[in-house]
């Protein structure tokens, strides 16, 4: 039988209970809402985020304080340079992280070029004084494939590269479709694509988002030169920007042979190209110009 006193102790230790539940839900609430809250952007910081990306040389769109997908890829390329976690989401952090960050640096400054950081999956677009313009890229997963039959390496190679020729808008091919391809090696471009993961994913092309490749195509004009480096190998082209007539030569033989100076020529040239039998729209080259060139004009094409 139970005593008089045990029911209402009972009682007692319920409410207490009770009481230290809604005391540790008060005290823990606003850390809640603190966290929620730095994950979130008004208008205005979103503004000040997209100015400091472009402030810093990170390819943004319209400083308009909507993130659009321009301010995602600013943001992905970003996140890519300073090694921080690839999440494309701005929140207070991502900001908080800006206010203190620096611009990205050339790996050769000095001359206008372009370069492609392979560790990184970043693409420098380099002016005269050492200025950039830092877009995400997706690049060659160095991972086998079969192509028509055929066995290839999804590579992207290394070393030094002249844009030799270029193409308008999309063309579509074994592999799949460009957008203003620019061509640098043989089958290798630099070219828009709707798909340009955080991590590689092409078979050797060098992808960058849609909404820069028009604008890029303009910045890259026939014989820009294109380095394309990771930690251990890198190539410098000082040779070609000090002596116009050295570049020259080997643009013109780009034209004509797919020039390639690179460290890793052996593996480039084992590796199979692509034909694409399809007529183009407009093809531009080193010393040509070929307006629908039909079946005449069977050349390689980007391994997208």
């Amino acid at each position: 039988m139970q005593s008089q006193n045990e029911y209402p102790m009972r009682i007692r230790k319920v409410r207490i209970r009770y009481l230290l539940s809604i005391c540790l839900l008060l005290v823990s609430t606003p850390s809640i809402v603190s966290a929620q809250q730095r994950g979130k952007l008004n208008r205005a910081e979103t503004r000040e985020a997209e100015r400091r990306l472009s402030d810093m040389g990170y390819w943004t769109g319209a400083v308009d304080g909507l993130f659009d997908a321009a301010t995602r890829s600013a943001l992905i390329a970003f996140q890519k340079w300073e090694g921080r976690v690839i999440t494309g989401q701005l929140t207070l952090d991502e900001l908080d992280a800006m206010r203190t960050s620096s611009s990205p640096k050339a790996r050769e400054p000095g001359y206008a070029h372009v370069e492609v950081d392979l560790d990184r999956q970043v693409l420098l677009v380099v002016n005269d004084e050492g200025g950039v313009r830092v877009v995400p890229v997706s690049t060659g997963t160095g991972a086998p494939f079969i192509d028509e039959g055929q066995p290839s390496i999804a590579y992207t190679p290394r070393g030094r590269f002249l844009v030799y020729q270029k193409e308008v808008g999309w063309q579509s091919g074994p592999l799949g479709s460009t957008y203003y391809a620019n061509f640098i090696s043989g089958g290798v471009a630099i070219h828009g694509s709707h798909s340009v993961p955080f991590q590689p994913a092409s078979h050797g092309c060098i992808r960058i988002p849609m909404f820069a490749a028009r604008e890029m195509s303009k910045l890259l004009a026939l014989g820009t030169i294109v380095l394309v480096y990771d930690h251990i190998s890198f190539v410098s082209a000082k040779s070609w920007a000090e002596n116009p007539g050295l570049k020259q030569a080997a643009l013109l033989n780009s034209a004509s042979t797919d020039y390639v100076d690179d460290i890793d020529a052996t593996k480039t040239r084992s590796s199979r190209s692509v034909v694409n039998k399809k007529a183009r729209s407009k093809i531009i080259r080193a010393g040509f110009r070929f307006n629908n060139p039909g079946d005449s004009c069977r050349r390689k094409i980007s391994n997208a």
